[in-house]
C-alpha cells in the first residue's frame, strides 16, 4: 500500500517508514510527487495534521498520512506548540533546528520549572473527503536540559531530557528513541488503527 506523507521532513519520513514497515506500507514524501506545503492556520496539532493530510490526498489521489508535532513547555503555558518549527524566528533568528534549540535555551535561562512534553499527532485519510480519519496521539514528558547533549535525532532532541533513560532523545540510539518517542507512541497507535480499519487482512498475519 502506498501512502503519501504530508511532510517534506526527511527525519520524519525515516522514522515513520521504519515504524510502518510491518504493514508493508510504502511512504512517499509529498515533495517527491510535486506537492507543496499545505497551509497550517490552526492552533491545535490535530486540526493542522488533518488539514495537511487532506491537502496531500487531494493533490495526489493517494491515502495520506500527516504528522503535526511540537514542544509544549509548561513554563510557557504549553507554547511553542504548533509554532515549534518557527520558534527561533520569534527571537530574530532564521528558521532551523539549531536556532530553535539556541532560542529555547536562552528563553529558559533562570526558569526553575523545566518540565515539557513532546507531542505528536498523526492523522491518516483514505481520501480528501474521508469522514472518519484515523487519529493517533503520542506524548512524552521530560525536562528541558540546560545544554545540548547527543548527536542523534533532530529538532529539540538534544535538549529533551527523558528521566526514565537519564538521557536526552539525541543521546539515545535511534531504535530506542523511535520506540519510546512521542512519534513512536503515535505511530504504534496508528499501526494498530490501520491494521484494524484499513488493512484487516494484515491483522491475520
Amino acid at each position: 500500500m502506498k501512502i503519501v506523507l504530508a511532510s517534506n521532513n526527511r527525519g520524519k519520513l525515516a522514522e515513520l517508514q521504519a515504524m510502518l514497515t510491518p504493514l508493508g506500507v510504502e511512504l512517499v514524501r509529498q515533495a517527491d510527487l510535486g506537492v507543496g506545503e499545505a497551509e497550517e492556520p490552526h492552533r491545535t496539532f490535530v486540526e493542522n495534521a488533518l488539514a495537511k493530510a487532506r491537502f496531500a490526498s487531494a493533490h495526489t489521489g493517494l491515502p495520506a498520512l500527516a504528522d503535526d508535532a511540537g514542544l509544549c513547555v509548561d513554563a510557557f503555558g504549553g507554547l511553542p506548540g504548533v509554532d515549534t518549527a518557527y520558534y527561533a524566528t520569534q527571537f530574530g533568528y532564521e528558521k532551523g533546528d539549531d536556532n530553535n534549540v539556541r532560542a529555547l535555551l536562552e528563553q529558559m535561562q533562570g526558569q526553575r520549572n523545566r518540565s515539557a512534553a513532546m507531542v505528536s499527532t498523526l492523522v491518516a485519510v483514505r481520501s480528501p473527503q474521508d469522514p472518519e480519519p484515523l487519529i493517533a496521539v503520542g506524548r512524552v514528558v521530560g525536562e528541558i536540559a540546560r545544554e545540548r547533549r547527543g548527536s542523534h535525532g533532530f529538532g529539540f532532541d538534544p535538549v529533551m531530557f527523558i528521566p526514565e533513560f537519564g538521557q536526552t532523545f539525541a543521546e539515545l540510539p535511534p531504535e530506542v528513541k523511535n520506540a519510546h518517542s512521542h512519534r513512536g507512541h503515535a505511530a504504534q497507535q496508528m499501526l494498530a488503527l490501520m491494521r484494524e480499519r484499513w488493512l484487516p487482512e494484515a491483522s491475520q498475519m
